[in-house]
């Protein structure tokens, strides 16, 4: 569940950002509209879908009948897990992606300022 929604997220984001370049606006301001457009256009799916998946695992988090010390083991770590992904999901998600593009942006920028190619950092310990 969690992967699909943070591609659906990109998704959505990515078609935000197109369409602010359609409009010839290729700009960091430009970039962070199109991220919140984007992600707010998809927060009530995953809260949703979240509240729903939460809502069943809590009566099998609270039972108290048979094998219920077995389930409660099983429910309580998807909680967790879906609060969590459902958080990566609505903020950081779109914060990398914005991370992302802003980096190719300013990158396309100093190309075009200097005409050359900007070099990309090399990694630690590289030889």
């Amino acid at each position: 569940v969690a992967a699909e929604t943070a591609v659906v997220m990109l998704v959505y984001l990515e078609q935000a950002w197109e369409k602010q370049l359609s409009k010839g606006r290729r700009t960091v301001e430009a970039l962070r509209e199109a991220v919140l457009q984007g992600a707010v256009l998809r927060v009530r799916p995953p809260i949703m879908a979240v509240t729903a998946i939460i809502g069943g695992l809590l009566p099998i988090m609270w039972g108290s009948g048979a094998g219920s010390s077995v389930m409660k083991r099983i429910a309580a770590p998807m909680v967790g897990g879906m609060l969590s992904a459902t958080i990566l999901t609505l903020l950081v998600v779109p914060a990398c992606y914005s991370l992302l593009k802003e980096w190719s942006l300013k990158r396309e920028a100093a190309r075009a300022v200097t005409g050359m190619d900007v070099p990309a950092a090399e990694p630690v310990g590289a030889d």
